[in-house]
């Protein structure tokens, strides 16, 4: 279902509003407040604006807040699956994107509260509904966190 990038293609930027309209989390779940570097079925460039105000700080860790590497994962998925949606012009009333695997998942450096998250996603692999990832997160030009994962578009439960 993904088609290979037409040459010359404008890489372009997704605002919140269309990150609300194309994938189904919704805050406090949503890990990703806009996106950039859009380039049809092959990459885009989350962005996550890390805040003290983040609800998961509370209790992760009381007085040295650390942002869990599950919601870090969390948001390259979703990063991926909004490349997906974008890419496919997914009606997103009939269809879902869901996360299937992660592979070779690593962990480098905490993230903290001030931190402005880079979620590199790029297709690695895509066959009928089912597309392989490769992800990095990145703070500034350090690599946080990298993951291999993979997801599948299916219709939507009624």
């Amino acid at each position: 279902m993904i088609e290979s990038e037409v040459p010359g293609e404008d890489r372009i930027d997704i605002d919140i509003h269309e990150i609300l309209r194309r994938i189904p989390h919704k805050p406090p779940f949503l890990m990703i407040d806009r996106a950039e570097a859009f380039v049809a079925s092959r990459s885009l460039v989350g962005i996550k604006c890390v805040t003290i105000n983040e609800p998961f700080f509370a209790g992760h860790f009381p007085g040295s807040p650390v942002m869990p590497g599950v919601l870090i994962v969390e948001a390259l998925a979703q990063t991926g699956g909004l490349l997906m949606s974008k890419s496919w012009d997914a009606d997103p009333t009939g269809k879902i994107i869901l996360f299937m695997s992660v592979d070779n998942c690593r962990f480098r450096r905490p993230v903290l509260p001030g931190d402005v998250l880079r979620l590199n996603v790029q297709v690695a692999r895509a066959r009928a509904n089912v597309v392989k990832f490769t992800g990095k997160a990145m703070v500034g030009e350090v690599v946080v966190a990298e993951a291999d994962f993979a997801a599948m578009l299916v219709d939507a439960p009624n």
